[in-house]
């Protein structure tokens, strides 16, 4: 009698089969990475947004200026008993004129804190700090659109031509306001971002993975939005967690580009 058995090709193929899904098996069962690693390794990698010193900086500046601004109307252009002192110091130039060109260069330092702060917060995004992102974005353009208010005014001030004492009174009212919203903001600009640097989070897409996690072991049972949770903020931030994972897939492809091509 014949004996039909497997062929040796099948027996070849099955044990191949068998070693590969052994070897698939302990890459699975291997020792994983903890989400407590990751995060403590992520917080050491973290980055800090370091804007906060500079709208301090700028604070302390502006209120500076609107004083010496005050001091010099009362006692240069009002002329209380210091027209000497003022002579000597600005020479042949006025009071009035003083100040704008202060405001000028005010405006200008406020142009570049602008640009600084967009440079850095466009950084935190691209490193997935979407909601840090989001939650600064009109907070951060508040001070020079203070600034570029009160300079409108200032100028129909100067166009209006009043009469000296009437025009210092406008110019000082103008400064006293602009002091009064723009300094409040950047304090709170301030605030924010170095609540930011000391909690030093996770990015969105960590945190998502967490909280992902976490309600799936403690209540598997919940499914769907929970209340209060708009439908467009919750496709703005799908929307803006897409964009990251796109960046982040560029710049990942790349360094492996880069590391392939070395070797």
């Amino acid at each position: 009698m014949d004996s039909k058995g497997p062929p040796p090709y099948a027996q070849g193929g099955s044990s191949a089969d068998m070693s590969r899904s052994l070897e698939d098996d302990s890459l699975v069962d291997g020792p994983l990475i903890s989400a407590d690693a990751l995060h403590s390794a992520i917080r050491r990698e973290f980055q800090t947004v370091p804007t906060s010193y500079h709208a301090s900086f700028l604070s302390v500046l502006h209120v500076i200026y609107v004083v010496l601004s005050v001091c010099l109307g009362v006692l240069c252009v009002l002329k209380f008993g210091q027209e000497e002192v003022c002579k000597k110091i600005l020479d042949s130039v006025q009071g009035g004129s003083v100040i704008v060109y202060g405001k000028v260069c005010l405006w200008a330092l406020v142009l570049l804190f602008t640009a600084c702060v967009r440079r850095h917060h466009s950084r935190a995004q691209s490193r997935g700090y979407l909601q840090f992102y989001r939650q600064m974005e009109n907070v951060k353009h508040l001070p020079f659109i203070v600034h570029s208010t009160g300079n409108v005014v200032l100028l129909v001030v100067l166009a209006a031509e009043f009469q000296p004492p009437v025009h210092i009174y406008l110019l000082l009212t103008i400064l006293g306001l602009e002091v009064l919203v723009a300094v409040p903001c950047l304090i709170y600009y301030a605030v924010k971002v170095m609540q930011f640097n000391r909690e030093r989070p996770a990015p969105d897409v960590n945190q998502e993975d967490l909280s992902h996690s976490y309600n799936v072991t403690h209540s598997p049972t919940e499914i769907g939005f929970r209340g209060g949770s708009g439908l467009e903020e919750v496709v703005e931030k799908q929307a803006d967690l897409i964009e990251y994972l796109k960046q982040h897939n560029t710049s990942l492809s790349k360094r492996l580009l880069n590391i392939t091509a070395q070797h």
